[in-house]
């Protein structure tokens, strides 16, 4: 196939984190921990770099520890897969179930305005990561980088429509304003 570039509508799910076998399996590590939306996806782009992106159909997808197998019609090698190491996986919007109530997808919040109740703004939510105990949003802003665990007592509210996601922050969590030069 042609380089193409990843169509509107999709959203990034993970990366290949490694390939899983003999029979080209590729070991998918999602953005979000637990997510299992690729069982459902009927297609796929990776993304090897910049403009640089082929659809491929999935064959197979299982759940494998803390990531998916997938396994692509036409790759079904080591040899034929070997070059997708580190290419992101992206899926259709329309593929996705609904949130559940009070959760939301990382592509929905990334790019919010994170204002902390007792400091004000803090910065824009630029990243997530999983920890074994939840996941860490990675917001960058005049103070540096915070990071913030994604759990109940941090997160008051998540504003889609004003673009804000609103924290309230322990003390020492977000670098100190008026670090000495």
């Amino acid at each position: 196939m042609m380089p193409a570039a990843v169509p509107e509508g999709y959203f990034k799910f993970g990366e290949v984190a490694g390939i899983h076998g003999l029979r080209g399996d590729l070991k998918v590590r999602p953005l979000t921990a637990g997510s299992s939306a690729l069982l459902d996806a009927s297609s796929v782009y990776l993304q090897r770099g910049p403009g640089d992106a082929l659809e491929a159909r999935p064959v197979a997808v299982r759940r494998h520890k803390n990531q998916l197998l997938l396994r692509l019609e036409g790759f079904e090698s080591i040899d034929a897969i070997q070059g997708l190491i580190g290419a992101e996986v992206w899926m259709a919007l329309s593929e996705l179930p609904e949130a559940p109530e009070e959760e939301s997808y990382w592509f929905e919040l990334e790019g919010l305005q994170v204002a902390d109740r007792a400091r004000g703004h803090i910065g824009t939510l630029e990243d997530v990561f999983t920890t074994a105990a939840h996941d860490i949003f990675v917001v960058r802003g005049p103070r540096g980088e915070t990071l913030i665990p994604a759990v109940d007592p941090f997160i008051i509210e998540v504003d889609a429509e004003a673009g804000v996601l609103r924290v309230d922050l322990p003390e020492g969590l977000i670098p100190d304003e008026t670090e000495s030069s």
